[in-house]
């Protein structure tokens, strides 16, 4: 079956956009609220936010979470929000008040890190309506333990191991369950990653210094033309 025609309009000023792979778009996406989404960019620099054609943000950061973050983030972001809310030295009854009142302020979703104990999976469940996203970074992960705690999502983040431990996550979670991870460098990785059982990629972009050392070297050329 032919592709069908996408009409499209673009801005004379707004053509710099951060664009994910169009790999992903192979993945079947993740429903939320009625939404399907294929990719989520992983970042929380608010002028890529504002640039950029993935479905979601993964706005994830290696600091405490805060508020401040979560709110600033949203305020930018004209696309659904899922946030950090801890799991690692924020942990316990400070990630779970986060996390509702990440859902009050109108995340999508929010994510755990690998070593938050199980327990605090189970109140974070309990206590919000939008999706808990448990990270997993290794087989000694006890991933059957997240999905029984309450956890919506898994998110896998295993390197170089991304593939296989995608699924081992689908055998035991079994073929419907959600599952999104890190694609890697590439087209390939990332089609790799969806055919081992992806249903969406997280995809890492530029950062805006690189992205302004291709400009500046653009204008470069241009003044020595």
């Amino acid at each position: 079956m032919a592709d069908k025609y996408i009409p499209e309009y673009k801005s004379k000023l707004r053509h710099r956009i951060v664009k994910v792979p169009d790999s992903i778009y192979r993945a079947s996406g993740i429903k939320i609220f009625e939404k399907r989404i294929k990719s989520f960019l992983f970042t929380t620099d608010i002028a890529i936010i504002n640039n950029t054609n993935a479905d979601a943000i993964l706005a994830v950061y290696p600091f405490t979470p805060t508020l401040e973050i979560i709110s600033a983030v949203l305020e930018t972001s004209s696309k659904p929000v899922f946030a950090g809310v801890g799991g690692g030295l924020t942990s316990g009854h400070r990630s779970t008040n986060i996390a509702i009142q990440a859902e009050l302020m109108g995340c999508y979703g929010v994510l755990v890190n690998a070593p938050i104990p199980n327990e605090t999976i189970r109140e974070i469940a309990d206590a919000i309506e939008i999706p808990l996203i448990a990270t997993v970074i290794s087989v000694k992960d006890d991933i059957k333990g997240k999905v029984d705690a309450g956890a919506d999502m898994i998110n896998v983040s295993g390197g170089k191991d991304t593939t296989k431990l995608v699924k081992i996550i689908r055998d035991i979670a079994g073929p419907k369950f959600p599952i999104m991870a890190t694609g890697g460098p590439n087209d390939e990785t990332i089609l790799k990653t969806i055919e081992a059982g992806a249903n969406a990629i997280s995809y890492t972009p530029p950062t805006s210094g690189e992205i302004f050392h291709d400009v500046m070297a653009d204008y470069r050329r241009e003044k020595e033309d």
